[in-house]
């Protein structure tokens, strides 16, 4: 039973028939063309009829190609090179947008006690430490305090309301608006990174967390399982791509952007994620967390599965999980979590190396029901295997 899907991109799981049905129709008429296509139009339409922030799209390949060019497009729109992220949140490979990626405790404070600009790759330019604030999840105040101070020179703050790295669990209301009241009063730009979280609902997250973005970047379910990412937005936002009367402001394409066969799958994946399939898959989502946390109480486990909608991850110790600091695992804790995900693959359920997962589509109550017996299962058995190691 696969709960990885792909990293959450298969939303129908694998094999999904009316996917497998559009993309060998799609194959049939061309595989790529440098030009725009009809599926390009359709998929971007399905889009914004979704939700009327995004109004006008462009696709690209991959979540990380979605955000590079929300931040450009931030740039090229406000004259700033600054960008605001938060600690922990992963919004794909770019220098800037990785940077507090994974902190160790020992280096998650500067010297006023906000949280510092800490390069996750040795190939990470100084300057971009410089350039990228990191922000707090879970301290509103202290959000508010940073953005008061740096807004004026930020172009973009990047939020995924609800941060699977950062411990998969939603942002505060008070948090998300505080961070809209300094974009409104500043003229910075909020880009919702939805890659992950766009499943949470039919509208997508940001509605979710009343949050109105200037740009929203999506990848992952709207491609039904083929390579995709997107940046949508208001029609002046996105203007900053228009080359119709020539060199944009912001140059962004590519040799397979937009390919038919991601269309394809993309627009027949989202036709099948209803309102009433994200009802059902959501209900399910809670069902598992709810039976989980159940059974580690009634076992005495010291464990909690966080998440929203059709996401779950597992944490292990009494902590309450608000955000990166919280869910952070020090170096034992992680290889503990590194044998429940072994463990639990030996029992035919697969998770990500974090073990986080997702329900998809084709799952029913008896596949919920055994991924929570499951759960329950292995965390103890690993927990007490560790409590009778020696030391």
């Amino acid at each position: 039973m696969d709960c990885a899907n792909n990293f959450f991109s298969l939303v129908h799981g694998h094999v999904f028939p009316p996917v497998i049905d559009a993309v060998r129709d799609a194959m049939t008429k061309g595989t790529a063309f440098g030009m725009p296509t009809e599926s390009e139009i359709l998929l971007a339409e399905a889009l914004a009829a979704r939700n009327p922030r995004m109004e006008q799209t462009r696709f690209c390949n991959s979540g990380t190609e979605a955000v590079l060019a929300a931040v450009k497009a931030a740039r090229g729109i406000t004259a700033r090179e600054r960008i605001a992220k938060f600690e922990g949140c992963y919004h794909g490979a770019y220098d800037w947008i990785e940077v507090s990626l994974d902190p160790t405790p020992a280096a998650w404070s500067d010297k006023s006690g906000n949280p510092a600009s800490v390069r996750n790759s040795a190939g990470t330019p100084e300057s971009v430490l410089r350039e990228t604030v990191v922000l707090p999840y879970d301290d509103p105040q202290r959000c508010a305090d940073i953005l008061q101070r740096e807004g004026p020179s930020l172009a973009a703050v990047v939020l995924d309301p609800h941060a699977a790295r950062a411990g998969m669990v939603p942002v505060s209301k008070e948090t998300a608006a505080v961070v809209q009241d300094a974009c409104r009063r500043d003229g910075i730009l909020l880009i919702c990174d939805e890659v992950i979280s766009f499943r949470l609902s039919y509208e997508g997250a940001s509605p979710l967390f009343d949050l109105e973005p200037d740009l929203v970047t999506t990848a992952k379910i709207i491609g039904g399982g083929l390579p995709i990412g997107a940046v949508s937005g208001p029609s002046d936002r996105m203007s900053v791509f228009n080359h119709a009367n020539g060199k944009p402001k912001v140059s962004m394409g590519g040799t397979f952007s937009a390919n038919p066969l991601s269309m394809a799958a993309g627009l027949e994946s989202l036709s099948h994620y209803s309102r009433p399939a994200i009802e059902r898959l959501n209900g399910f989502g809670c069902k598992l967390r709810n039976r989980v946390r159940e059974g580690f109480s009634a076992a005495g486990i010291e464990a909690s599965l966080t998440g929203m909608g059709s996401l779950f991850r597992l944490h292990l110790g009494s902590t309450n999980i608000t955000g990166y600091r919280t869910a952070y695992a020090a170096p034992e804790k992680a290889e503990l979590i590194r044998r429940i995900h072994l463990a639990i693959l030996d029992e035919g359920i697969l998770l990500t190396p974090n073990c986080s997962g997702a329900l998809s589509t084709p799952m029913t109550e008896a596949e919920v029901s055994l991924l929570a017996d499951k759960l329950i299962a292995v965390v103890a058995k690993e927990l007490a295997d560790t409590s009778a190691l020696p030391g």
